[in-house]
């Protein structure tokens, strides 16, 4: 159950970062939910930094995502070793690489991945604040500071910060707190928004 809900929370910050990657400036909640009501689409490359005690370097892996309103996702690890989630009306899949093909994986169908659907939602909206699982705070410097609110959570994930470039709503980084020593950023880099996205990225991978 608590990976689950770790999955549900780490996914969720996902989809936020692509809905939100790009818009105005975002100094107050109300400018964030203005800002959201415009994006259609948006897509980029990411960097993922896993930091952990024991390792002398970080493990990095990267890759694309693309998302378009009102449901559509694609999350896709390109190395080093190629996975791929996909969320359309509805329905989530994930395939992983397996002997050189893709093939399809059944944690797509855990709740903590139908769960994000449900909330995408509501962020478009630009709802994000009302997370319940979540205590929302705007700081200064461009920063949004996410706390779990339950112990069961916070055993996992002490807290998420997500940093916006001086001057624009652009997220220059998303950086997820396990423990003291634990720890993954996500960089951000060539985002792009409401740009036409063809239909079948979102359904093969």
């Amino acid at each position: 159950m608590e990976k689950t809900t770790s999955a549900f929370v780490f996914a969720c910050v996902m989809i936020f970062v692509a809905t939100y990657s790009s818009s105005v400036r975002a100094d107050t909640w109300n400018d964030i939910k203005i800002s959201a009501g415009r994006i259609t689409s948006v897509r980029g490359e990411f960097t993922q930094y896993r930091h952990m005690k024991i390792l002398s370097s970080p493990l990095v892996s990267g890759g694309i995502f693309c998302f378009r309103t009102p449901d559509s996702l694609r999350w896709e690890y390109r190395y080093p070793v190629r996975s791929i989630l996909l969320t359309q009306n509805g329905k989530t899949k994930r395939y992983v690489l397996r002997n050189g093909n893709l093939v399809a994986d059944a944690s797509a169908n855990l709740p903590s991945m139908q769960m994000v659907v449900q909330e995408i939602t509501n962020w478009l909206k630009g709802h994000f604040d009302e997370n319940p699982a979540l205590t929302s705070t705007l700081e200064h410097g461009r920063k949004i500071v996410l706390v779990p609110k339950e112990q069961s959570l916070a055993a996992l994930i002490q807290r998420i910060e997500i940093v916006l470039s001086d001057g624009t709503s652009v997220i220059k980084s998303v950086t997820i707190f396990e423990d003291r020593d634990s720890f993954t950023k996500i960089v951000f880099d060539r985002v792009t928004i409401n740009q036409p996205i063809d239909d079948i990225l979102f359904r093969q991978p």
